[in-house]
């Protein structure tokens, strides 16, 4: 496959939680779609994009990189699929194998530039994390308080939540492979994160 098309298709999602238009296909076949990208299909090449583009930026955003730094692990983790087309044998492992190696095509970024992180990269995370807190709150404050509420957290829980809500929402297996987390632990650590951000959420009551 033409790595100038990948550069272009990949720079079209670039921002999936910006874009609300793109929305993963997870009714795709990803053995048969796989497939079908390595023959050169790039309408199958597109699908793939489109179904896993939430997931790969949700991984790269964790990190707590800036949104260019997270562009460029974005478009990485698209080269090195097209390097690997012919070597994954098992569609169905495809969204653990693009979360794993986004994983370190990030930390492999902070090591080559010994970049800093920064702290300004929760907006992209807000909008699906919104029906997950108390709906109460009147909708231009809802969206401040949980701004902040989610800077109160641990960097383990804002890691964990970026990738599990991602668009679509990624399977156990790929959350555990862009967080190395063991599958046991990821239901429980989500709950709990999810209680402590409610809990960093001001009661409408109480105003």
């Amino acid at each position: 496959m033409n790595t100038t098309m990948v550069r272009m298709s990949a720079g079209h999602h670039r921002h999936p939680y910006r874009c609300r238009g793109i929305v993963g296909n997870i009714d795709i076949d990803p053995g048969a779609t796989l497939a079908s990208a390595a023959a050169g299909n790039r309408a199958a090449w597109e699908s793939l994009v489109s179904t896993y583009a939430g997931l790969v930026w949700s991984v790269a955003r964790s990190f707590r990189l800036s949104e260019a730094d997270a562009a460029d692990v974005f478009q990485c983790t698209w080269l090195r699929l097209v390097e690997h087309l012919d070597d994954i044998r098992d569609g169905g492992r495809l969204g653990g194998w693009l979360a794993m190696t986004a994983r370190r095509e990030a930390l492999m970024l902070l090591r080559r530039t010994r970049s800093s992180v920064v702290t300004d990269t929760i907006d992209d995370a807000v909008d699906t994390l919104l029906p997950e807190v108390d709906s109460r709150l009147l909708e231009n404050e809802e969206i401040d308080a949980l701004r902040l509420a989610f800077g109160g957290l641990s960097m383990a829980c804002q890691r964990l939540l970026r990738v599990a809500f991602a668009d679509p929402p990624p399977t156990y297996a790929e959350i555990s492979a862009a967080l190395d987390m063991p599958i046991g632990s990821i239901g429980p650590s989500r709950a709990r994160c999810l209680v402590q951000l409610r809990g960093l959420m001001p009661d409408p009551a109480n105003d």
